[in-house]
């Protein structure tokens, strides 16, 4: 699976190539309540075509109206702003909730070697900055961990790539559906797993393989506030030994599979033989993932992921689900 920015560069790209004319369309900024955030894209072919999304309905019927019949082409190359929902009848109009507002900025000759650039960075796991300016020209920039999508009127920065990292032990099932479905959600993935028949079946695409055991192999990946670290073995002698240094690292989420009953043994294990201490062990999310009464690899991992994803929103948690032992 690939991160929505990347299937719109691709789709585009395609077009482009086919001979085809489309306008590249960001959201710049929005007030009150609006279906898509600051930073996401859609493009739109000269034929009404698709791929993407900036609002959930009539703000894109409108744009591909407005592509198809020339008007926003007619517009010139350099990039331009738009605006829906600035009253209330425009806003119920445009389907836009409760008073919405959406700013957007609209590319209709967007540069073909710049976007192939862009696309070629990303899929090499690199973070990259793309800044637009109004009446002006578009640039790449390389981007840290930190850097924000943002919008002073003029000038549109937004951020592309996988600017979240995450760690998995183990190379099993629930693994290989939890490293197909992250890249979707721009986490770029690392997985090792010591014992060798896991190993050499492991083939997830673009996912990276860490040799040696999971806990030097967790220091030498330097986890940050970007990073989630996930134990899946079900080995204590693996799980443990990476927890112990994921639960002192600053990532924002650490998880590891097992029941309440194996989660209440293993933060006893970690207190009692290894020293850490009760925040430390607060941070552990075990049982991992949402309680969605998952019992397959599949929905396992969709667990794990709509945790993760609660936990870096701030989303306030529920309780956590319990997984057979």
């Amino acid at each position: 699976m690939n991160s929505v920015d990347h299937e719109v560069l691709a789709g585009l790209l395609a077009w482009q190539a086919s001979g085809y004319r489309a306008v590249l369309i960001t959201v710049a900024r929005t007030w009150g309540s609006s279906p898509r955030p600051a930073g996401s894209w859609a493009a739109i072919r000269d034929d009404g075509q698709v791929i993407g999304s900036v609002s959930g309905g009539c703000v894109e019927d409108d744009l591909i109206g407005r592509v198809v019949d020339g008007s926003l082409m007619a517009r010139g190359p350099r990039p331009f702003t738009l605006s829906y929902g600035v009253t209330g009848d425009e806003a119920a109009r445009f389907g836009l909730p409760c008073g919405g507002k959406l700013e957007l900025m609209l590319e209709s000759a967007p540069d073909t070697m710049l976007l192939a650039e862009l696309r070629t960075r990303i899929t090499h796991g690199e973070c990259v900055m793309r800044r637009v300016v109004r009446d002006g020209g578009v640039t790449l920039h390389d981007a840290g961990p930190d850097t924000a999508v943002s919008f002073d009127g003029a000038t549109l920065q937004t951020v592309h790539g996988p600017r979240w990292r995450l760690f998995i032990v183990g190379a099993g099932q629930i693994s290989q559906y939890l490293a197909r479905m992250a890249p979707a959600l721009d986490y770029r993935v690392t997985v090792c797993d010591p014992r060798e028949e896991y190993a050499s079946q492991w083939a997830v695409p673009g996912s990276e393989w860490a040799p040696g055991m999971p806990d030097d192999a967790l220091l030498a990946w330097h986890p940050d506030t970007r990073s989630a670290i996930v134990a899946l073995t079900h080995d204590p002698k693996l799980d443990d030994l990476v927890l112990i240094d994921a639960l002192r690292a600053p990532a924002f989420y650490v998880g590891a599979l097992g029941s309440r009953r194996s989660q209440a043994r293993r933060r006893e294990r970690l207190a009692q033989h290894f020293g850490l201490s009760p925040d430390e062990l607060e941070r552990l999310h075990g049982p991992v993932g949402l309680p969605i009464g998952s019992r397959t690899p599949p929905e396992i991992a969709v667990a794990i992921l709509a945790e993760m994803t609660a936990v870096k929103n701030g989303a306030a948690m529920i309780r956590q689900a319990g997984l057979p032992a």
